[in-house]
């Protein structure tokens, strides 16, 4: 059991995921009492400042468990995960009602949320979902503070594994219009520090905020900007009778993630999915430190050769349009 020390005592949910394993070393370093769930144990990294528990956040026992003791708890489970189930909505809804009914159980004082950004236009029904799952967390009886990010880049992050292999896999690129919606990709470097200083915004009642990085960019240009870190000269076509659903197949083809959730990522950027503001920052007294290049380069220096046939075939495919590139010509689009 977490023994209090002045400082938080932490759940942090989705442990081995992205952000997971990112948040986990910047709280035991700021001094934290941190405790960390995963389905899995055996995928636990060692490490004897962490507390691992296993957990099925759909199991009220296992929750009850994993939350005994804790004040502060970071919900960071997605029920898109790999395969994507037909009804992941449905489970999402009521993974966040069990989540925040049994951390009011426990006496959790806040609940920390990642959720994503709100378009201004019909969300696709993954946005949906996850915007849902904010405001089913901020409904319950703990102060809950949802943090909205976009894009978030870095290893391990399914958006950026879609754009990242896009760029460096395919020998053209046809552009649709939906491309030209932007956005604000953020380091995850950046929303590790909105996480943990999260811990101590002043939160009389459940909150939310967009944390947008420094930069607003369109898909055409993050693609092309990602390309050119690798000194590639990406030939590129605007096609603007391509739609979203069709062009959505090319990651089938090039993409390591999930082909479910590739293809919700890209239906849910349809619009601009642009930040209201970035008071956020102001609140923590914090700018984001990462632009989009310095923030992608960091991530491409940390990749890691992937086993199995689709990491092969991948680097086949990259080597094959690094030497194909030059020779190509097209009309570059202006």
């Amino acid at each position: 059991m977490l023994v209090a020390t002045g400082m938080h005592t932490i759940l942090v949910t989705g442990g081995t995921g992205f952000v997971g394993q990112a948040l986990l070393q910047p709280l035991v370093a700021a001094g934290h009492e941190v405790r960390a769930t995963t389905r899995n144990l055996s995928r636990a990294p060692k490490s004897r400042a962490v507390e691992w528990v296993r957990c099925d956040v759909n199991d009220r026992a296992d929750l009850d468990r994993a939350l005994e003791g804790i004040d502060t708890a970071y919900f960071l489970v997605h029920g898109m995960g790999s395969g994507g189930q037909r009804d992941f909505a449905a489970m999402e809804r009521r993974t966040a009602r069990g989540f925040a009914e049994a951390a009011a159980r426990a006496g959790v004082k806040r609940i920390i949320y990642v959720g994503g950004v709100a378009p201004k236009a019909r969300p696709s029904e993954h946005l949906a979902s996850r915007l849902e799952v904010g405001e089913l967390l901020r409904a319950g009886t703990v102060p809950t503070l949802e943090l909205r990010a976009s894009m978030i880049i870095g290893k391990g992050s399914a958006s950026w594994q879609i754009v990242r292999d896009l760029a460096m896999r395919l020998p053209a690129m046809l552009l649709p219009a939906w491309t030209e919606s932007r956005t604000c990709p953020v380091a995850i470097e950046d929303v590790i520090v909105a996480l943990v200083r999260g811990l101590d915004v002043p939160l009389e009642a459940s909150a939310w905020y967009d944390i947008p990085g420094p930069e607003v960019l369109s898909g055409r240009e993050i693609l092309l900007r990602l390309a050119a870190l690798r000194g590639r000269r990406v030939p590129s076509l605007r096609v603007p009778f391509l739609s979203v659903s069709l062009s959505s197949w090319w990651l089938k083809l090039v993409t390591r993630t999930d082909f479910t959730l590739a293809r919700e990522l890209v239906l849910g950027f349809t619009d601009d999915l642009l930040p209201q503001d970035a008071r956020y920052w102001k609140e923590i007294d914090y700018e984001p430190k990462w632009t989009f290049d310095a923030a992608a380069r960091a991530a491409l220096e940390h990749e890691v050769t992937d086993r199995g046939v689709r990491g092969v075939a991948g680097k086949v495919s990259e080597s094959i349009v690094q030497r194909l590139g030059p020779k190509l010509t097209s009309r570059q689009a202006t």
